[in-house]
């Protein structure tokens, strides 16, 4: 059994691979690399970064989000959100946007990952999940980088407080809220 056999054996569909963990199995791991992407067998996601895709009976698969920035991030701490998720909020917002927000502590800036742009944003805390109260205090801390009206969201968020949990909203706004966000949602969870 040649190496770049003896490295495919260790492969597992569905999986999301570093360069340095195909070098585990490798010597010449960027030739082994190449040729296992020319012949079809891995997918390159970004640089040094590869998927061995799951085939359906659609074809092959897209490596699922979650695993896909674990494996970019090399850590499970990051919160993947979109500007779409404010549209669930009821304040106005319609627009839809192509880029993810994760997130994380490790890195910052736009990378394209599997085909799709990625936006990480390095930030002490964010929660573990997006609730509502957390998605409206993000919202209020990207409101000058929505398309919409901001006067017209801020009107509507007035009315949407009134019927939200406020203790939630509060303890939000107090872990995630910037300085611009504080001073608006906070006369109003007072």
């Amino acid at each position: 059994m040649n190496k770049l056999q003896e490295l495919k054996k260790h492969l597992k569909r569905g999986k999301v691979y570093r360069r340095a963990d195909l070098a585990k199995w490798s010597k010449s791991v960027d030739r082994h690399a190449d040729e296992l992407v020319k012949d079809g067998t891995l997918q390159k996601l970004a640089q040094g970064l590869y998927l061995y895709p799951e085939v359906t009976v659609f074809g092959e698969a897209p490596p699922e989000e979650e695993v896909l920035v674990r494996s970019f991030l090399k850590d499970s701490r990051f919160l993947v959100t979109s500007f779409n998720a404010y549209n669930s909020l009821g304040v106005g917002t319609t627009q839809l946007y192509n880029q993810k927000t994760v997130y994380n502590h490790k890195r910052h800036g736009d990378f394209k990952l599997g085909g799709k742009i990625y936006s990480f944003k390095m930030k002490p805390h964010f929660p573990k999940k997006a609730t509502p109260e957390f998605l409206l205090v993000d919202m209020l801390n990207n409101l000058d980088k929505l398309a919409e009206d901001p006067n017209e969201v801020l009107a509507k968020v007035k009315f949407r407080v009134t019927e939200m949990n406020s203790k939630k909203l509060r303890k939000s706004l107090e872990e995630y809220g910037s300085l611009k966000a504080k001073k608006l949602l906070e006369p109003l969870v007072a």
